[in-house]
């Protein structure tokens, strides 16, 4: 199951053009550079931004991440009432640079 929602939420991150490498080659050297960039206090940590973020969606089920490095940024998934909306935040600043549906 878990293997079908990454397929998922890669497969929607490829569409909508944030990600450009194959998701089972991205997921382990994103989320490799992501702690590499926040251990030299290059951006915040996943908790930072999920901190930041989570408040503002308070009537929507989180989901989880994604990270790209290349953009630096996270893409937070939120479910409310079926519909499923993405919170793209800059992973320096904490600052939702998008949100899509």
């Amino acid at each position: 199951m878990k293997r079908v929602i990454s397929l998922m939420v890669a497969t929607a991150l490829a569409l909508t053009g944030l990600v450009s490498v194959p998701a089972h080659a991205q997921s382990r050297s994103d989320q490799s550079d992501a702690r590499k960039e926040m251990q030299a206090g290059n951006q915040l940590s996943l908790r930072q931004i999920e901190a930041r973020v989570l408040p503002q969606m308070r009537d929507a089920e989180y989901l989880g991440p994604a990270y790209d490095s290349t953009a630096r940024a996270y893409r937070l998934k939120f479910i409310k009432n079926g519909r499923v909306t993405f919170v793209d935040v800059d992973a320096r600043t904490g600052r939702i640079i998008n949100r899509s549906r």
